[in-house]
């Protein structure tokens, strides 16, 4: 078993890219790896695809889409169902 969860950061530089970015950032703990991919960057946008990212910003949580991500923006609450903010 891990002692980190891997949280990616789908964003394309934009405001509301970076809100999802500040809020993630605000709620992780030590548990959670949290990093920020640039869907600029063509490796980055074919992996988006790979995990069903149609829009940005997204949060993948240990190589699953949140829920919250494929149906409207990223929000405290459901990110935190999720488990960002929970220690393992």
């Amino acid at each position: 078993m891990t002692n980190t969860r891997k949280v990616e950061i789908f964003s394309a530089g934009c405001p509301a890219c970076q809100e999802t970015v500040d809020l993630v950032k605000r709620i992780a703990c030590p548990s959670c790896d949290v990093s920020v991919l640039n869907m600029n960057d063509d490796g980055v946008s074919q992996r988006a695809k790979t995990l069903g990212i149609h829009r940005v910003p997204a949060v993948v949580i240990d190589g699953k889409l949140a829920d919250c991500c494929s149906i409207s923006a990223p929000d405290e609450q459901s990110l935190r169902a999720a488990g960002i903010g929970n220690a393992i």
